[in-house]
């Protein structure tokens, strides 16, 4: 094991990926504030659906998240140039976890990428190459390294594809609805607009995205295929960028492939400086492996099952979403829902329907109708605040819920008081009603 892993190896391609990875979280910091996303998501709202346990991050609410994002551009440009790279690396990690845990109405499976490659990319040495550490110290200069820092981001990225892949393996998405609704909205599209409504085109979208997924690892990972993958993975994430818009995830993905070209084709396409590690050495470790390869299995035994949690918990995760986040569920369903909330007054018996839309931005009422945990956080929301005015109440939520254009069926028990229950991530939440039979056909 320490033969493989500390093999040494050429680092221009993960030195290279340092520098796009950079810019791209970079993009992502300064085009978040751009685009309006910061003002939407932790500016106009009065709070934010935080990871259940994290309240605390709700200090950072408001108008500060300018500056907060700022500062993340900043890092950004540090890990690009390779200045400071540990500590900017590791600062944007610990700021970019936060923005994760601090709201779930924006919920992105390339958010927690970020993350992941984040704090990953903090434990490597991928700045000793290409980066201004190296110009103000020249003695820090490698242009080698061990073969487990490629590995452990290969793995990442296999696991990340392969469970992308796995995840469509369901009816609405294999008989093209569920790539007939995403593309709904694209009808105005210049040329391909119209096309996109087809469905032989939903039918095409579904199964290239499934076997994209499955195959473009092994493709990029053996030599005759090589060429052919890179230029698939470029018209796919080209595609979803243009159609999709989905940020900053198709060049870091189209990037992956660095991880596998060689660095005489690297140098040669990027016209750099002709240095070449070919000594193929194993260099002994000074230290005992054992701690940190536990921690690189046990890491990735994690990242395995995570994706798999929903088959330990009750019903469908289509239906519940229990089990949905952190697991490669990327552009699967499309979910609408209705909600009305009613609350009891446990003194004098006085039930009520209860305005909940003056609490929420737009972003936050189009998500709450169809996600359990923030029903559950809304519903302790709801009850302190009755109980600021002097009102002890019971919280009834009654959602009706519409899966990939389905029928709407009910989704809540409205007999029982959300608000007077313990949130349980592991378990199913016994106020949710069983999925109706074929409750996502039309």
């Amino acid at each position: 094991m320490n033969k493989f892993l500390f093999k040494q190896i050429d680092n221009t391609g993960l030195s290279l990926f340092r520098v796009v990875f950079g810019l791209l979280i970079t993009l992502e910091a300064f085009g978040a504030i751009a685009t309006g996303w910061v003002r939407r998501v932790f500016v106009e709202p009065d709070f934010t659906f935080n990871f259940i346990g994290f309240d605390f991050l709700q200090v950072f609410v408001g108008e500060g998240m300018y500056l907060y994002f700022v500062l993340m551009g900043i890092l950004g440009i540090f890990v690009m140039l390779g200045y400071k790279y540990r500590i900017a690396m590791f600062s944007y990690a610990i700021l970019w976890t936060t923005v994760y845990l601090m709201q779930k109405t924006s919920y992105n499976n390339h958010y927690y990428l970020m993350v992941l490659l984040c704090w990953i990319m903090a434990f490597l040495p991928v700045n000793k190459r290409y980066s201004l550490d190296v110009k103000f110290n020249p003695s820090f200069k490698s242009i080698a390294v061990s073969q487990w820092v490629k590995w452990v981001l290969v793995l990442q990225v296999g696991i990340v594809f392969t469970y992308g892949s796995i995840a469509k393996w369901y009816p609405d998405w294999i008989h093209g609805t569920a790539p007939g609704i995403l593309l709904q909205s694209k009808s105005h599209y210049y040329l391909i607009g119209d096309l996109l409504q087809q469905k032989w085109a939903h039918y095409i979208l579904a199964y290239f995205g499934i076997v994209f997924d499955l195959i473009i690892i092994p493709m990029l990972f053996f030599k005759k295929t090589r060429l052919l993958g890179f230029y698939l993975s470029l018209f796919f994430h080209l595609f979803n960028s243009i159609v999709f818009q989905v940020g900053i995830f198709p060049y870091m993905s189209i990037a992956f492939a660095l991880f596998f070209f060689t660095s005489e084709t690297i140098q040669k396409r990027f016209k750099l400086n002709k240095e070449i590690y070919i000594e193929n050495e194993w260099i002994k470790p000074k230290y005992n492996t054992n701690i940190p390869i536990g921690i690189f299995v046990l890491y990735f035994v994690v990242q395995l099952g995570l994706p798999l949690r929903h088959w330990a918990i009750k019903d469908d995760v289509l239906w519940t979403e229990e089990g949905h986040r952190m697991s490669w569920r990327m552009m699967l369903r499309s979910k609408k829902g209705v909600l009305k909330i009613y609350t009891l007054d446990k003194e004098t018996g006085e039930k009520s329907r209860y305005d909940y839309k003056k609490m929420l931005s737009s972003k936050q009422k189009r998500a709450i109708a169809t996600k359990p945990d923030l029903m559950w956080q809304l519903a302790q929301k709801i009850k302190e605040q009755e109980k600021k005015a002097g009102n002890d109440v019971k919280v009834f939520f009654n959602s009706k819920v519409s899966v990939n254009g389905g029928p709407y069926f009910q989704f809540t028990n409205d007999t029982i008081d959300i608000a007077g229950l313990d949130w349980n991530p592991v378990k199913h939440s016994n106020w949710l009603l069983s999925s109706p039979k074929d409750y996502h056909r039309k």
